[in-house]
């Protein structure tokens, strides 16, 4: 089974609020957390959750392991921006990527053991799943750290256009 959390959050309207700044919902992760745990007692074998703040919600016993799907910043604000996203939420997106938050808080919400970093930049949805399942199948290790967008947007001389937003 696959829960998309967003969906969720948007279907069943758990939210705590909108934020008019970003143009978003703000997603209120304890009834989002207790709707999932109700999902997943109905559940029998393995489930996928998508969502950037899945380690937010799920328990840290109850996950296997997490995949956090990197990708350029340069292609990432294309891809945003073919779908609609523009003004403070691109630009907070793109810089959440460029300093790794969402593996940082991968890291800290259930551990370095279980999180596994994938640079998805110009990689198909097949190239990506067959990664994903390569790892679960103990053929190619799970690590973490691969990714350093710093790094390469300072040698690019281009982290300036990015933060230059804050």
């Amino acid at each position: 089974m696959h829960i998309n959390l967003a969906d969720i959050v948007k279907r069943e309207r758990l939210t705590s609020g909108y934020d008019r700044r970003r143009r978003t919902l703000i997603a209120d992760t304890t009834k989002l957390a207790r709707r999932v745990q109700q999902i997943l007692k109905k559940q029998k074998g393995d489930v996928i959750i998508d969502g950037h703040y899945a380690t937010a919600v799920i328990p840290k016993t109850q996950v296997a392991k997490v995949f956090v799907l990197r990708c350029h910043p340069e292609q990432l604000k294309q891809q945003m921006g073919r779908r609609g996203f523009g003004g403070a939420k691109l630009w907070e997106n793109l810089a959440a990527e460029i300093l790794d938050v969402c593996l940082y808080d991968a890291i800290m919400n259930v551990g370095s053991e279980k999180v596994c970093e994938i640079d998805a930049t110009n990689q198909t949805v097949e190239d990506i799943v067959n990664e994903i399942v390569s790892i679960l199948n103990g053929k190619k290790k799970c690590t973490a750290g691969i990714v350093d967008w710093l790094g390469k947007l300072e040698e690019e001389n281009s982290l300036d256009q990015y933060l230059k937003h804050f």
